[in-house]
Formats: C-alpha cells, structure tokens, sequence
C-alpha cells in the first residue's frame, strides 16, 4: 500500500498508515492560528494518542505542570541535548530555547503509542529529514 501524501478527512488511521506494532508518529504543523491545536485535540482523543511533551529552558510559570506541559531544564541541559543529537528538532524562540526530546517520542512509540507532535514549520522540516515514515499534517489558513 502507498502511504498518501496527505491526509484525507474520509480516511481511518488504518488506511492511511499501514498498521503496526508501532506507533505513529503524526506531525501537526501550520501557521499561527491556523487551528493546528484545536486538530491536535481533536486528533489525541479519536486516535487515543500521545501528546509529545517539549523540552524548553523557559521559565515555568504558575500554570506549568512540568512533565505535562514542558520539561523545563537550563540551558547547559538543553545545549547537551543538542550536543548528544537527542532532540528531534530545536528552536530559538525569543531568547528560549525549544525542542523534541526522541526518548520520549521513540519509548512511545514502541509501545504501540501514536505521538503527536504540534510544531512550527521549520521543526516540522526538521523532523520529516529524521523521520521520514512521520505523517505530516500542514494545516492552511482558509483562502478568501
């Protein structure tokens, strides 16, 4: 079977990947404001899915439940992160730095885990290059 390029909204997950013992991985990406995280939700609990936790060396806030919405590290961790090639993809965004740890990607996913990645664009490039058997989802903002 050919996996599609796309995703098309008439498809099952059975007939758009191949099913496996392992899980998929599954980028959601687009434009701010796009709706990528309204999808995402959407998508987490139709395919009991995974939502993939970012590393980050932002300050946590009040409302952050590291582990849940981050793992919140320094900066030298996440400079060793970078230098042991364990994130998937990485950002600089405004002074802090963001990233896809691949440990708690790949531990899912070989559990049978569908992961669910939510990034920008650059990061969604940046994982096809390291996984090309991801499905990419570019979400467009509505034409006129």
């Amino acid at each position: 079977m050919n996996k599609p390029s796309c995703l098309n909204y008439n498809l099952t997950p059975q007939e758009v990947v191949p099913m496996t013992d392992r899980g998929m991985l599954i980028v959601v990406s687009g434009p701010s404001g796009v709706g990528k995280s309204t999808i995402k939700n959407e998508m987490l609990e139709q395919l009991e899915a995974i939502y993939s936790v970012s590393m980050t060396t932002r300050t946590r806030t009040a409302e952050d439940t590291p582990g849940v919405d981050y793992f919140f590290v320094t900066k030298e961790q996440f400079q060793k992160a970078i230098d042991d090639n364990a994130l998937l993809e990485w950002a600089e965004v405004f002074g802090h730095y963001y990233g896809t740890p691949k440990a708690f990607v790949q531990s899912n996913r070989d559990r049978g885990r569908d992961v669910i990645l939510e990034i920008d664009v650059n990061g969604a490039i940046d994982v096809r290059a390291a996984r090309p058997d991801a499905l990419m989802i570019f979400i467009l903002p509505p034409s006129e």
